[in-house]
């Protein structure tokens, strides 16, 4: 009995160890790409304020302010990128770890888990790279957009300045390429349509592959239902208004 106890006791000084060890290198990992993530967040705020980011991307002449763009595409770009947009101070924690557990079952990146002032903080100041400390330090750019930006400021310059594909970067230059029309003239069908594209544009642009277009605008409707941006019926009106292929 006492070599059993010996060894029971010998094992749960192992694990004891096991655990610290492992908690070290959890802390020290996360302090390591912290202080790199803080390294680039501050080079970035040196090169450009937030204050000249937004001034870069209101000067384009197709700039348009919320109040010219549909509320169905306002909603359907919230509804689908970032629902909790209003709740939040830049970074989504329940979102982030949605977006963890799906990647971790997965196997693979197949859930960002973004907020919309993040995904303009790494657009505006950051490269595309899927780098940890990058993350950091968006989060970290998020915060300050957040602090002097009110959040339809924030919307307004994300809508202007996003990617939709077949070179049209803003809503007022996808409108224009894409359907011939200002924003403010987009039916039901086609704010919610250019609300998904730039999700993935080089899939989702219209011109690409319309069916496929299409199917990303139903997934935005299926959203819009769930977090009360329409009514199911609603949802089946825009769908039923969809055309066959994009008109000319």
């Amino acid at each position: 009995i006492s070599k059993k106890n010996g060894f029971g006791r010998a094992l749960r000084k192992l694990v004891k160890w096991l655990l610290v060890l492992l908690l070290a290198f959890l802390v020290g990992t996360c302090a390591y790409f912290g202080i790199r993530g803080y390294a680039l967040y501050e080079q970035a705020s040196e090169r450009e304020s937030v204050a000249q980011m937004a001034e870069g991307i209101r000067v384009s002449s197709a700039y348009v302010d919320l109040e010219q763009l549909p509320q169905v595409y306002l909603d359907a770009v919230v509804s689908v990128e970032d629902h909790r947009f209003y709740q939040h101070p830049g970074f989504d924690v329940l979102a982030t770890a949605r977006a963890l557990f799906n990647d971790i079952r997965a196997g693979s990146i197949v859930e960002g888990g973004s907020t919309i002032t993040q995904q303009l903080a790494k657009n505006e100041f950051f490269t595309q790279e899927q780098v940890v400390e990058r993350k950091v330090a968006e989060v970290l750019m998020a915060f300050d957009i957040e602090r002097q930006l009110a959040k339809e400021e924030i919307l307004e310059l994300y809508v202007n300045s996003i990617y939709f594909g077949d070179g049209y970067y803003g809503i007022a230059n996808a409108c224009a390429g894409y359907l011939g029309k200002a924003p403010a003239d987009m039916a039901a069908w086609e704010s919610v349509l250019l609300a998904g594209v730039p999700n993935a544009p080089s899939a989702y642009a219209p011109t690409q592959n319309f069916d496929l277009s299409c199917q990303r605008q139903r997934q935005v409707l299926v959203r819009m239902v769930k977090y009360g941006a329409l009514a199911q019926s609603e949802a089946d009106a825009i769908a039923a208004q969809t055309p066959a292929s994009l008109p000319r």
